[in-house]
């Protein structure tokens, strides 16, 4: 990595772009949880590499893969001891690093989540989950303050405990539902969440278990001849638990039915699926089914949910760019580091590089505990960023957060993120689907022999036509921006200057209240 910067492969805890300056030791390239192993690789990867010099690296999806990475020496691509078969991977050569991921764009027919989702902002909901009587009340609540703020349109997000606790009582046999439940959160729309965990005293786990064939529902150890399988326990949110068996036509058509008829019961339009990545059997130490190594959960489960229709929402991806999924991206952290705010945006480029251009980023503001919680300006910087990707998120309401000039524009923001991003993430959706380019761009999409756009981090282009130039620094009003595209002309949105491309403005203002971008006009 001395000479050549290079993108691609896992998503890492501190994102960034490129990965020269990640730091991790040899372990399995497979997806998990950063929040339980910051250590280790996130939800969202590909056996993808690209290098600044136009060199791919493409390693086959049926060997087993450990990587190291040792910050801006190398990266290092190995068999685990023992596994006789040969590392088998392809190495090919392009002119250039844009021409190179040009030609890695061969995939199975792309399909498009529910664009509808695109210009409706999500707002998570934290009130009380005791009951399913609260939970309503909560709802409702939360929508009446909404509607108060001029905010009553989007998604209302219930999580998974809340979820839980109302499918314990709104479930009902389909057979005695004549027609899909009136929303929970009308006018706006509600989007439920669940996983493919089960915990032990559950009483869906228990039922499973006395229903015989209904035992082999779940991920179990393989077991000696003669004796009856045991299922693979694991945790789960601090609890133990069982995964569902991807393996078994029975459990997916049980849980997807499962889904659909709570999905009806609460009148959802969305469901979001938790715990989608990770290798269970890697974690135990066990050795997994063959069509369980690596990442084959997680490719197996998606293309299940997938079947659910356009507005499946899940928690990774891994092969499955092509489905008509939404991701949802990690948490980050409520402070200006590169595990929050800082991160988001290499985050960005690194999901579309590999394929992934409907992702839902974490809320505005970031959901882990940070240093400055319910600091204005970095959900300012925050909302700003978010504006311009596909989905706009909220977990901690404007109005609790900050004052009323943040509120007012917050309603600027969506209003913007309708009207101008939409229409652009929809006219380059078509251009994804016929040729596999990124939506998302990295300034080296316009640049691509120019070794000063190799390591922007802090910039993203929208197709070929929009720049986005955001504050990431604490307390800073001014920026260098660097203008891709030797030939071309920037015209900028908020004074109506006009740059020439290749070009760096140096120490260029940007108030708390705007956003530097630039719109391609030659």
């Amino acid at each position: 990595m001395a000479n050549v910067s290079w993108y691609g492969g896992p998503s890492i805890h501190a994102q960034r772009w490129p990965l020269n300056s990640a730091e991790s030791p040899a372990q399995p390239l497979v997806s998990g949880d950063l929040s339980a192993n910051p250590d280790g690789f996130g939800p969202l990867l590909e056996r993808f590499f690209l290098g600044s010099t136009g060199v791919t690296v493409t390693v086959a999806p049926d060997v087993s893969l450990l990587l190291s990475l040792e910050s801006h020496q190398q990266f290092c691509l190995e068999m685990p001891v023992g596994r006789a078969e040969p590392l088998h991977y392809q190495l090919c050569v392009s002119n250039n690093v844009a021409a190179a991921r040009r030609h890695t764009a061969s995939a199975p027919a792309r399909t498009l989540p529910d664009t509808a989702l695109l210009g409706s902002p999500i707002w998570r909901y934290h009130g009380p989950e005791g009951s399913a009587a609260k939970i309503k009340r909560g709802l409702r609540s939360l929508v009446r303050r909404l509607k108060r703020h001029r905010l009553q349109e989007g998604v209302v997000a219930l999580g998974e405990r809340g979820t839980a606790v109302l499918a314990a009582t709104d479930l009902v046999p389909s057979g005695r539902r004549k027609r899909q439940a009136p929303a929970l959160v009308e006018p706006l729309e509600l989007s439920i969440t669940l996983s493919p965990y089960a915990g032990i005293a559950s009483p869906l786990f228990q039922r499973s278990l006395r229903g015989g064939e209904a035992a082999g529902y779940w991920l179990s150890r393989q077991p000696r001849p003669g004796a009856s399988s045991i299922p693979l326990l694991t945790t789960w949110k601090g609890q133990l638990c069982a995964r569902l068996n991807v393996t078994s036509e029975a459990a997916l058509g049980w849980y997807l039915a499962r889904a659909r008829d709570l999905r009806q019961a609460l009148g959802a339009t969305y469901v979001a699926f938790e715990g989608v990545e990770g290798n269970s059997f890697l974690e135990q130490d066990v050795p997994a089914p063959a069509e369980l190594e690596g990442d084959g959960y997680t490719e197996a489960l998606a293309a299940a949910l997938a079947t659910l229709g356009n507005g499946t929402i899940v928690s990774a991806g891994s092969r499955s760019s092509h489905l008509p999924l939404f991701v949802q991206m990690r948490p980050l952290r409520s402070d200006w580091s590169h595990a929050g705010l800082k991160g988001l945006i290499p985050s960005v480029l690194h999901y579309s590089l590999l394929g992934y251009n409907f992702f839902i980023p974490d809320a505005v503001g970031g959901s882990e505990a940070g240093a400055t919680p319910g600091d204005p300006e970095l959900f300012v910087r925050w909302l700003q960023i978010v504006t311009f990707l596909p989905v706009m998120a909220f977990g901690t309401p404007p109005w609790l957060c900050c004052d009323t000039w943040v509120l007012n524009l917050t309603r600027q923001c969506i209003q913007r993120h309708r009207d101008f991003v939409v229409p652009l993430l929809l006219k380059y959706s078509e251009e994804w689907q016929s040729l596999g380019y990124p939506i998302f761009r990295p300034a080296w999409w316009l640049s691509p022999t120019d070794p000063a756009a190799f390591t922007i981090e802090d910039e993203f282009l929208i197709g070929d036509e929009v720049l986005v130039a955001p504050i990431t620094e604490k307390g800073q009003t001014w920026r260098d921006i660097y203008l891709p595209g030797e030939g071309h002309l920037w015209l900028d949105t908020n004074t109506a200057r006009v740059f020439d491309g290749g070009t760096t403005l140096r120490n260029y203002s940007a108030s708390l209240a705007e956003v530097p971008v630039f719109v391609k006009t030659s």
